[in-house]
């Protein structure tokens, strides 16, 4: 169901956004407007230890990493009629992904912030969530190595509470790990994971294309 401006700020205000926040949101009319939206964000290199902040608390301090700018995507999305729902991307040595996805037109779609080129936004042009989790393969790397194995079932945030993702003032472990446990796929089996090829050269230059400069620890 899509919204008017109306309705969109009086489902943000009553998901707990305040009034500030809810207009924000409610102005954004679709996927591409949250994905532009959450990319100019300034990036969460969590200086002061890991967090994984609600969506209201990511816009109270302009920054986000990748599973807050998903929260803040989410609602939005959620916020225009859409269904507000996450995939968590899991890899061999390296960190996990969390994204906002969509549906367009029968196609899944996906809403990314990451501080470097290769895992952002996807287009809605493909068929099932493994379609779309396929298309970051080859871009989820660490060093030399593509290490992308698993994927998550589409998780929709409407089974909990908006004070345990939307507006909740403590971080948002318990979503997080409910995330991480939830049903995975596999991508790729141990034999084809053997024989993927290394990077190259010019791959690994383009890895020092960042967004946003890594602030330093808090002492």
């Amino acid at each position: 169901m899509k919204r008017t401006l109306k309705q969109r700020i009086a489902f943000g205000r009553k998901l707990g956004f305040s009034a500030k926040d809810a207009r924000a949101l409610a102005r954004l009319r679709s996927p591409a407007d949250v994905q532009d939206f959450v990319s100019s964000l300034r990036m969460n290199h969590e200086p002061g230890g890991d967090t994984c902040r609600s969506a209201a608390e990511v816009l109270k301090r302009g920054e986000a990493h990748c599973i807050e700018a998903a929260f803040v995507a989410a609602a939005a999305l959620w916020i225009m009629g859409y269904e507000p729902l996450l995939m968590d991307m899991q890899a061999k040595g390296d960190h996990d992904h969390v994204i906002c996805i969509f549906r367009e037109g029968g196609h899944w779609g996906a809403i990314s912030k990451s501080n470097h080129v290769w895992l952002r936004w996807r287009d809605p042009v493909y068929k099932t969530p493994r379609e779309l989790a396929l298309s970051y393969f080859h871009e989820y790397t660490k060093g030399r190595k593509k290490t992308l194995r698993n994927y998550s079932a589409p998780f929709d945030l409407r089974r909990y509470k908006d004070n345990e993702w939307v507006n909740s003032k403590e971080d948002c472990w318990d979503i997080a790990l409910a995330l991480d446990e939830g049903r995975h796929y596999k991508l790729v089996s141990a034999a084809q994971a053997k024989r993927l090829r290394l990077r190259d050269s010019v791959e690994m230059k383009a890895d020092k294309i960042t967004q946003y400069k890594k602030r330093k620890k808090s002492s």
